[in-house]
């Protein structure tokens, strides 16, 4: 789990689950490219709100309007795009997040199961009796026991 805290894969290199590395890295590198992508084109038309505002200074504060966002674009249109690119990023940053969460969850679990026996020589004996207690109803405990087969 530490190993993968440090460096996503690690822990699943420990594990020698290597063709996990791989999925964990196409995840995480896709939802990072992806962020930086919707970054941009926030910032694009950031830049493009607040320049072709006539109600805020013409400072070019957050940069020049990009040349592929015409200068006669309706605000409302061009703050709901912008809006819209801001909350899919900040839903991105969620999912990078919970990929990393994941890739630590899985290096933990497995490294906790791996010694978990799990066989052909396995078998389960059900047992069913009657529960009597003072001061109870009569109930029914249901048991089982895991045993190794002997051959």
């Amino acid at each position: 789990m530490y190993k993968s805290m440090i460096l996503p894969g690690w822990g699943q290199i420990t594990n020698r689950q290597i063709w996990k590395v791989p999925i964990v890295y196409g995840l995480l590198g896709g939802l990072v490219w992806y962020s930086i992508d919707l970054t941009k084109r926030y910032h694009d038309y950031r830049a493009a709100y607040y320049n072709l505002n006539s109600q805020t200074p013409d400072d070019q504060r957050f940069g020049p309007t990009p040349a592929y966002i015409p200068e006669s674009a309706n605000l409302e249109q061009l703050k709901t795009i912008r809006n819209s690119y801001r909350n899919r990023r900040d839903m991105v940053y969620i999912g990078i997040g919970l990929a990393y969460g994941l890739n630590i969850i899985d290096a933990y679990v497995f490294a906790h199961m791996r010694s978990f026996d799990v066989s052909e020589n396995l078998s389960m004996r059900p047992s069913i009796k009657p529960g009597i207690m003072a001061q109870a109803p009569v109930g029914v405990t249901l048991s089982i026991a895991l045993l190794k087969k002997t051959k």
